[in-house]
């Protein structure tokens, strides 16, 4: 599996010989030319994880593109004729060749319930589990987690907790968009003194960095 992070929570994964976009959100605007892909996945309707106009983009030069999403986000592209399919809840489905099971959670809390929207976690191939803006518990052995780690709802301490109690073997930080690019690393840096530690290996992606898992 190779991931190249894009920007914030905007991910290009390739596996199995797909190419599968996550949440081309407004926080990626610039950075979001991307072609040959076979999936979208949109966690939840928040404009830093859904900007309509590049989502067409995408469709646009990749015409038989696959989007998933919950159904908060298909009402939005309902209204704006854009074709998707529903994975939500605790479901599950081979998409593109690509073995996908869905996590529903409610969006962490803002404060009290403002965004408090649908959110629904993947976990893609059986390998990297991606929860949106949540820390869902997925209940089985993870190999990679994308982990959010900065934002109006979290805190780094709650982050490394999240990371903790998954324990997964690789981990990575999304959800970072929000920093100034050239001060993010001390975000990246602290979770480096505390994973090891507890076996797990961290990559302090940037936005344009790829790595191969």
């Amino acid at each position: 599996m190779k991931i190249t992070k894009i920007g914030h929570c905007c991910l290009l994964i390739e596996v199995e010989g797909k190419r599968i976009l996550t949440d081309p959100g407004s926080f990626t605007i610039d950075e979001l030319i991307v072609e040959h892909i076979d999936m979208v996945l949109i966690t939840h309707e928040h404009a830093d994880h859904i900007h309509i106009e590049s989502l067409q983009r995408v469709i646009e030069a990749n015409p038989d593109v696959v989007i998933v999403t919950n159904t908060a986000v298909g009402k939005l592209l309902t209204e704006v004729a854009i074709s998707y399919q529903i994975l939500e809840g605790k479901n599950q489905s081979e998409l593109c060749g690509v073995y996908i099971e869905a996590y529903d959670e409610k969006h962490a809390e803002i404060y009290e319930e403002i965004g408090q929207v649908q959110n629904t976690g993947y976990f893609i191939a059986n390998r990297l589990f991606y929860p949106g803006d949540s820390y869902t518990i997925p209940g089985k052995e993870v190999e990679i987690l994308a982990f959010p780690i900065g934002g109006p709802w979290c805190k780094i301490a709650d982050a490394i907790r999240y990371v903790l109690e998954v324990m997964p073997k690789k981990a990575f930080p999304v959800h970072d968009g929000i920093e100034r690019m050239d001060r993010v690393g001390i975000l990246h840096h602290i979770p480096n003194l505390i994973f090891p530690e507890n076996g797990i290996e961290c990559y302090p992606l940037k936005a344009g960095d790829t790595a191969e898992f």
